[in-house]
């Protein structure tokens, strides 16, 4: 029975929003059908099953591959069978969960619910060490998993913690850090612990890899798989999804879309599985027929004739090529010159800001954040690579990290109307924040009674003063000046923000309880400016 005391203990762990796969964020993502990815899936859960298996299975593959769906499913198997331990699915430019602070801490409260014996034990570990939740992931992950798995009275069993798309959390360091700790749970002798790994395998992954002792991991590489198995699961997935959008419409034709068809299809994906996902999303656009947005994909790339058989082709050709197409098509399509310029200066101001914000807002906050009325008639044609909600409450996001990949490369993405200046758009939502923060002032929630508590402030009085874009701007605008190319006018907006906005901005992290942060963003500009 967990009592009042454990309770109030237990509550005080940073839980990170939206790491679980369970979590609403992920509620409309896909899953992997009945009839694919049925050998993969089947070595992980032997994998699983072997007690004398390795410690971790890394499953790689480049972008695109499908990585996150397989992580879903397997992550849904094993709490089926009350075998998930805890799970947490990386995404950068995610708050929380782009980055490693609330890693272990949301590992530990997950633990909490799907193993209530280590409740007490967790809870001990939190009161013998008061100040365990600002301690390094080092003592966070000995404390709060290690030791209490280690002293848990319980008969053995074997648990698995998924961990998504590693790659996405922003510090190096922290990657490397996370899987030499997680490799210790090789010694739980009553509990034990297994890990998936999934991520692409880059440079900080692989060294963190290279310096386990080769009996702690399992790899398994994605791209290895023979491409006739890849793209028999491909074909089935268009069969599937195509022909739920034909039922969907009601679409007299009765062989759409035919076998030619299909394997053309599963040709253009080149056993990349976000092309199909993508590819699916475009034709059920609500706005357009399905054999047109159909026969936009089918049609022929004119460039490819004159490339060169000699040059080697770019492994990320195949996508690269279609999310081209489809920003042409979705983005400008038939305008007139000044009118097409003028959408893509608007897609470039939105779509950029979104692909590079360090967090998720809704529609209407964003529009404010950028200084805008409205930015839904531009989001409007990119439900094929936005998830953008129904309810305007809920945030916007981008489908697949290959997306935000492919408009930062501008050797990737060859139309400039398109190509992300992530300097350019860093340095115009700093301006904009900053513009945000002169709006600060003494008092901001008309409390009128200085010493009182923030724990005492009602949550909803908070929010009302500090919508969401306005605690956008007071969290980040620093770090986008950082990442910026600021001239000697953004350094006058800073010194201008330091004499009179200073002290308002504090109290509104105050009451945001992010003064922590503010900490070292202040320390971080004390730098910036010495270099400048």
């Amino acid at each position: 029975m967990q009592t009042e005391k454990q309770q109030k203990c237990l509550s005080k762990l940073p839980d990170a929003e939206g790491a679980a796969y369970n979590h609403r964020l992920w509620e409309h993502e896909d899953r992997c059908l009945p009839d694919t990815r049925v050998e993969l899936r089947r070595t992980i859960m032997d994998w699983f099953e072997d007690p004398n298996g390795e410690c971790i299975f890394w499953l790689n593959g480049m972008a695109g591959t499908g990585k996150s769906t397989i992580s879903r499913t397997v992550a849904g198997d094993l709490a089926e069978k009350k075998r998930l331990a805890a799970s947490f699915f990386f995404s950068r430019g995610r708050g929380d969960i782009s980055h490693a602070g609330q890693f272990f801490t949301t590992i530990a409260a997950q633990l909490t619910r799907s193993l209530p014996v280590l409740r007490p034990l967790i809870a001990r570990a939190i009161e013998a060490h008061f100040d365990i939740l600002k301690q390094g992931l080092t003592e966070q992950w000995k404390h709060l998993i290690l030791d209490p798995l280690k002293k848990a009275p319980a008969e053995s069993i074997q648990l698995v913690v998924v961990i998504d798309a590693l790659d996405e959390c922003d510090s190096k360091d922290d990657i490397q850090l996370i899987l030499k700790l997680l490799a210790q749970a090789k010694c739980l002798k009553t509990i034990r612990l297994r890990v998936l790994v999934t991520s692409r395998p880059e440079t900080p992954i692989l060294l963190g890899f290279r310096n386990l002792p080769g009996e702690a991991y399992q790899d398994f590489v994605l791209h290895d798989i023979p491409p006739p198995t890849v793209n028999q699961d491909i074909s089935i997935f268009f069969r599937t999804k195509l022909s739920s959008v034909k039922s969907e419409i009601e679409l007299s034709t009765t062989l759409w879309p035919d076998e030619p068809t299909i394997q053309r299809l599963v040709e253009k994906a080149a056993g990349l599985f976000i092309y199909a996902a993508t590819i699916y999303r475009f034709i059920r656009e609500d706005n357009y027929a399905p054999e047109d947005q159909l026969s936009v994909i089918l049609e022929e790339d004119h460039d490819t004739s004159s490339q060169s058989p000699a040059k080697p082709q770019s492994p990320t050709k195949h996508l690269d090529d279609m999310y081209t197409k489809l920003l042409q098509h979705s983005v400008v399509g038939n305008q007139i010159v000044h009118m097409d310029d003028y959408l893509a200066v608007q897609f470039r101001k939105i779509v950029g800001s979104i692909i590079v914000m360090f967090d998720v807002m809704a529609v209407k906050e964003i529009a404010k954040l950028l200084h805008l009325r409205t930015i839904s008639a531009t989001l409007a044609s990119l439900r094929s690579v936005l998830n953008i909600p129904q309810n305007e409450g809920q945030p916007v996001r981008v489908f697949h990290p290959s997306f935000r990949d492919f408009l930062l490369d501008p050797q990737r993405c060859l139309d400039s109307r398109f190509s992300i200046d992530s300097k350019e758009t860093h340095i115009t939502l700093f301006r904009n924040s900053i513009a945000l923060l002169a709006e600060l002032r003494q008092d901001l929630c008309n409390l009128r009674e200085p010493g009182v508590s923030v724990s005492d402030i009602p949550e909803h009085i908070i929010q009302q003063y500090i919508p969401a874009h306005i605690h956008y701007a007071c969290r980040y605008w620093f770090h986008h000046f950082q990442l910026g190319n600021p001239i000697q006018e953004d350094m006058d907006r800073v010194l201008q923000f330091l004499e009179q906005d200073f002290l308002h901005w504090l109290e509104a992290l105050s009451l945001s309880r992010e003064v922590s942060n503010g900490v070292l963003m202040v320390k971080g500009l004390e730098v910036a400016l010495e270099v400048s």
